[in-house]
């Protein structure tokens, strides 16, 4: 495997060079060493974390590199916007790119989306606009019609009781 020193993505042994625009058409390099840190994935601040902690749960060790989108924008709002590119030791880089499918940090290509049924159409008529408004305010007009009812009865109910004891 080959990988781009800039921005750590990995290429096949057939291409020399990256193809990533910020990088600018840089020669690879072979990977050597096992431990050398490749791109995993990209995302904002969240997505960062949540990622992380993933990793960080399956027993991968990984760091991040900043996108710096504009210093200025975070000191006036105090939200980071910036971009990250999450960076994982080419030895574990199978396992931690599983896991990140698995929370869906990585789509793949071919991935089906399976979408929730359509509601099922119940076989009773949907009623008017006018009419749910009808049926709500009388529904709170009986309401309030019972929390009286109530009200009144236990207050009768204490007054026959304290009429017995005096």
């Amino acid at each position: 495997m080959k990988y781009c020193t800039k921005c750590k993505r990995m290429y096949n042994d057939s291409e020399s060079n990256c193809s990533n625009e910020e990088c600018k058409k840089r020669a690879l390099e072979s990977i050597e060493d096992e431990a050398t840190s490749v791109y995993l994935c990209s995302g904002d601040v969240i997505e960062r974390d949540r990622v992380q902690a993933a990793l960080s749960d399956g027993g991968v060790p990984s760091v991040y590199t900043r996108h710096m989108v504009s210093a200025n924008s975070q000191l006036i709002t105090g939200m980071d916007f910036d971009g990250f590119d999450i960076l994982v030791p080419y030895e574990l880089y199978e396992k931690a790119y599983d896991i990140a499918v698995g929370i869906g940090a990585i789509k793949l290509d071919n991935e089906v989306i399976i979408e929730d049924e359509p509601p099922v159409e119940s076989e009773e008529p949907q009623m008017s606009r006018a009419k749910r408004t009808t049926v709500r305010i009388i529904s709170a007009i009986i309401l309030i019609v019972i929390f009286a009812g109530v009200i009144y009865g236990t207050d009768y109910i204490v007054n026959l009781i304290k009429s017995l004891f005096k």
